[in-house]
């Protein structure tokens, strides 16, 4: 065998020589891309920040405001932000003012008119009317003052929302919980922070504006809205306000679309919809946050500015645990030619990529599909015979072929087998596991082997009763063994939301409450565990009892309830688990075939529609909902088909795209004009190095040649495995299975005694091919690339790789070494 050095010289030899021969790729387009193009002509100005009361423009209190937001529309049909380009006039003039930033400012009592005008077009006209300026109207505590606390971080879980609170203040996280703030505020510490005789001397404001010091820095400038309405309310005597009051029952922002240039700005304004049918605006006080800061960047005051990136990009808005989303394309303004769509996938991803003006990279070659389906499909490579006879195959049909002829392999059933048996929680933890581990396994591999329907698939472990031996889904029980656990991970794994933070307080990006999360375990209530006739074998038991579970926080019994669904009176002496499937499977449910659709887009795209995959909420919105949702009501019209679903991603223009980029694309992270590279995860590519060098890994006691992807649990000691990311069946979240690359990694392909042990081994490829003198050196190292990247190599690839067998004078050895050059390139450790 070759010494590290010169290993060390084949690989910088061949790596190096790949490089060069890869397609030359444009540092930056050659062009630069129109985006949205020439407007043409203004020909009206909108208003844009929605109602008016009545068709007047209405501020009633010394602290209102309104954020306006003017459109200008063009005869070309697009609409730009104009609000900092319009002039406004007050008549009169003493009546109100406008900022430099769009905002409307009371100043005296009484009625007018607000003009909008621009040059060119006609100006905008609409009735002002200034009330109670001089009796000033009541503050509320909790719909009014709490929301200056979330907006400015201030109850956040690293500020004084945390559990102990911060230097002596505390405060409930994200304000869920407003009496007990308003008791902290106002009560706590002899009222010490508040200060009635002289409101802007409290300490309140004083912290907030760094006047005395703040272990959290200046979080408003003095004279600001939120500022000037604590102001109000200390000088008000702080009260708590009525409790009557009308109560905000959701937020809207305008516009909620817009097509964007790029570095364009865009206004948003936020309105608050209250429970009697009245409305107020609410910009200043809500919290705004992009899901993608390096495409569209946002600031306290809901000014949205995009980058250079083309694509789409979501802004939310937070008011009082109310969430809306203004959703900015930002196209690149191509003129996309696209051929017709093959399916729905197709369908919605071409609509994208019109709409962005977003060429996608062509299809990719028959040798490259094969192998990326072979991969995500059958969690291995091609076969050399598989390679010679798809590549050599003239039907028109054949990657249709491939696909069938993978999904009935049972390699297909190992694969997926082996993904659900780590987030099903298939762990080991001791030899008394074992009979579990092993049937639970098992009836997985067979439930996708046989193509069981999902929603079956996902009942059966549910309402599973009984020993795992005997009855294998309920091994599911062994690691979520306790009600929270069951809870969180039917959640997360079922419905894609994570809840976990419901169980104490109000989840802070999302609409759960802790009246959600219990009426969620209330169908978990009547479970227990009992004794088996064996160590390890506990019983499944369902109790007769009116299932029903305990608000911790108002002490009341919760019902069992869908998660934003209907709450269902079950008999004691039914199993309510039986009602939660039959809920999470109806047609009408919106979370159970999304969440499952979306987490299979991303196996085989290695990025979610929604990501992360299993965290989906209206916070982290989709980045094509449309294709989104037509997946997963095709998924349910077929009956939970989830070799349908494979199928119909896999046969899809958008999965047989081409990795490599061309000059528009290379940026795209989420429209799929092209496929995006990943890592081998850590069996497949164990595999993929025992198949290339002919060798086997020694799993103790199981049958010699079993791959890594057949295991049937965690048990299996294997260094290569667990340095490579493979997960350890603790938790629901596929997040356990670490893809990112780190040292060890490559010290351990580069130069491990186990890789060097399968490199030299007597029975092993190299050595084969090296003592096979009855073919052609060329045919051999054919054989090679065939087997490794399931294509033919270059004429000069076979060039240089022959002249260093011929150079090293030692074909064993030249052979091992062209083998591990060949395993630690980035073609075979990616599916590309």
């Amino acid at each position: 065998m070759a010494s590290t050095p010169l290993r060390w010289v084949c690989f910088a030899t061949v790596v190096g020589w790949l490089v060069m021969a890869l397609p030359a790729a444009e540092n930056a387009p050659s062009r630069e891309a129109p985006g949205l193009g020439d407007p043409g002509s203004l020909e009206r100005l909108e208003w844009d920040c929605g109602p008016l009361a009545d068709g007047v423009l209405e501020l009633a209190g010394r602290d209102a405001y309104r954020q306006l937001v003017v459109a200008g529309v063009y005869d070309s049909g697009q609409v730009r932000d104009f609000t900092r380009k319009v002039r406004f006039q007050i008549e009169p003039a003493n009546l109100a003012r406008v900022t430099e930033e769009g905002l409307l400012l009371p100043q005296e009592e009484g009625e007018g008119r607000l003009v909008v005008a621009a040059d060119g077009v006609q100006p905008l006209e609409v009735p002002l009317r200034i009330t109670h300026l001089k009796e000033d109207l009541p503050v509320h505590f909790e719909h009014q003052i709490v929301p200056i606390f979330t907006k400015y971080g201030c109850n956040g879980g690293g500020c004084h929302g945390k559990s102990g609170g911060q230097n002596g203040f505390r405060l409930s996280l994200l304000g869920f919980e407003p009496s007990e703030d308003y008791e902290y505020l106002v009560k706590e510490a002899r009222g010490r922070r508040l200060f009635f005789a002289a409101p802007e001397r409290s300490l309140l404001l004083q912290k907030a504006t760094a006047e005395v010091p703040h272990g959290g820095g200046q979080r408003m400038e003095r004279g600001s809205a939120a500022y000037q309405l604590l102001r109000r309310w200390i000088e008000q005597g702080a009260p708590y306000g009525d409790p009557q009051a009308p109560v905000v029952t959701s937020i809207q922002v305008y516009p909620s679309e817009r097509l964007m240039s790029r570095k364009a700005d865009q206004q948003l304004a936020v309105v608050a919809y209250r429970s009697d049918g009245s409305f107020i605006d609410v910009t200043r006080m809500t919290q705004f946050d992009s899901n993608d800061t390096e495409m569209a960047d946002v600031s306290v005051t809901g000014l949205v500015t995009t980058g250079q990136l083309s694509g789409s990009v979501a802004v939310m808005a937070r008011y009082q645990g109310h969430v809306a989303v203004f959703r900015a394309t930002i196209p690149l303004g191509l003129s996309v030619e696209l051929p017709e769509a093959s399916n729905v996938v197709d369908q919605h991803v071409f609509a994208q990529l019109k709409k962005l003006g977003l060429p996608p990279s062509p299809l990719c070659d028959d040798a490259t599909f094969l192998r990326r389906a072979t991969i995500d499909i059958a969690g291995r490579l091609p076969t050399l015979e598989e390679t010679e006879q798809f590549l050599a195959d003239t039907r028109p049909n054949k990657r249709q072929i491939l696909v069938d002829y993978l999904l009935d392999s049972p390699d297909y059933a190992d694969y997926f087998a082996n993904k659900w048996s780590a987030i099903l929680r298939n762990k080991r933890r001791s030899d008394v596991d074992r009979r579990a581990t092993f049937a639970f396994h098992a009836w997985i591999r067979d439930s996708f082997l046989a193509n069981k329907p999902y929603d079956q698939f996902v009942a059966e472990i549910l309402t599973a009763t009984g020993q795992p031996d005997v009855n294998p889904p309920a091994g599911w029980y062994r690691e979520v063994s306790d009600q929270a656990a069951q809870v969180e991970d039917t959640a997360q794994l079922f419905l894609g939301l994570r809840i976990q933070c419901a169980r104490c307080h109000h989840h802070p990006f999302e609409k759960w409450s802790q009246q959600d999360y219990y009426g969620l375990a209330a169908f978990f209530s009547q479970l227990s565990k009992k004794k088996g006739d064996q160590p390890g074998l506990d019983r499944i038991v369902c109790r007769t009892a009116a299932p029903q579970a305990q608000n911790p926080k108002t002490g009341k019994p919760v019902p069992p309830t869908g998660l934003g669904g209907p709450t269902f009176d079950v008999p004691p002496y039914v199993d309510a688990r039986q009602v939660l499937v039959q809920w999470m499977r109806s047609p009408d449910n919106p979370f159970f075939a999304r969440a499952l659709v979306n987490r299979y887009w991303k196996h085989f795209f290695g990025r979610g529609l929604v990501e992360p995959e299993d965290d989906m909420r209206v916070t982290n919105p989709a980045s094509n909902p449309e294709l989104l949702d037509a997946l997963a009501r095709d998924f349910i019209e077929h009956g939970f088909d989830l070799k349908h679903l494979i199928r119909t991603i896999c046969l899809s223009q958008t999965y047989q795209r081409s990795a490599e980029p061309n000059e528009w694309n290379r940026d795209d992270k989420q429209n799929f004009s092209r496929y995006y590279p990943k890592r081998l995860n850590a069996e497949v590519l164990l595999d993929a190095i025992n198949q290339v060098t002919d060798s086997a890994t020694d799993f103790g006691g199981l049958p010699v040649g079993t791959r890594a992807t057949q295991l049937p649990d965690n048990g299996f000691n294997s260094y290569f495995l667990t340095v490579f990311g493979r997960p350890e069946a603790s938790s629901a979240c596929e997040c356990e299975r670490s893809s990112d690359a780190n040292l060890a990694q490559s010290l351990h392909l580069l130069n491990s005694a186990e890789i060097q042990g399968k490199l030299t081994a007597n029975d092993g490829r190299a050595a084969r091919l090296a003592a096979d003198q009855n073919r052609p050196l060329d045919q051999r190292i054919r054989e090679l690339y065939l087997v490794s990247f399931s294509r033919e190599p270059t004429s000069e690839e076979v060039a240089i790789a022959q002249g260093y067998i011929e150079k090293t004078g030692d074909a064993r050895r030249a052979f091992e070494d062209i083998v591990w050059a060949l395993i630690n390139t980035k073609e075979f450790l990616f599916n590309h």
